[in-house]
This record gives C-alpha cells, sequence and structure tokens, in this order.
C-alpha cells in the first residue's frame, strides 16, 4: 500500500491562517439559490442559541455559529464555497 496521503494534523498551520481572518468581508455562493454574497450581506438572526445567517435572496441558511465557554460550532453548509483575502496577501 502507498502512502499518498498525510493525516489531518498537517493542515493544522494552513487551517490556523484561515481561521484567523474577518469573514464578514468574505463572499460565498448560497448553495440554495447560488447566489454570490459577501457575508455581512446575510440577514442574521439572533434569538436562538447562537447566530443563524440566512441568504439575503432566497431566505435559506448559510451558515449557523454557536458559542460555548472554550469552544464552538461552525457549520456553513449553505455555502458551496467561500472565498477571502489572507492578510499577508498569500
Amino acid at each position: 500500500m502507498s502512502q499518498d496521503h498525510l493525516d489531518g494534523n498537517s493542515a493544522g498551520g494552513a487551517l490556523r491562517d484561515v481561521f484567523a481572518v474577518d469573514l464578514t468581508a468574505a463572499s460565498g455562493r448560497c448553495s440554495g439559490c447560488a447566489r454570490t454574497l459577501v457575508l455581512a450581506e446575510a440577514l442574521l438572526y439572533t434569538h436562538a442559541p447562537g447566530l443563524v445567517a440566512r441568504c439575503p435572496g432566497c431566505e435559506e441558511v448559510v451558515f449557523r455559529l454557536v458559542r460555548a465557554p472554550g469552544r464552538a460550532w461552525l457549520d456553513m453548509r449553505g455555502m458551496t464555497c467561500v472565498q477571502f483575502e489572507l492578510p499577508d496577501g498569500s
């Protein structure tokens, strides 16, 4: 059996860089209607156990964020992709 892969720990540095950016300026595509939106344009609902963001076009949920002491849950399955700038431009 060939070793053509590494384990998920190898992505640690790249993921740390990605999750250290402000995502409100990121653009994404809604998986419900395929609209491209800047996350800051999302309709944000806060009267839930966390934050629920909906597409301004079709009102499908694009992401959910729930926080608790020392942890967070982020569900972005309502977006097919997210594009954002990295701080160092790379």
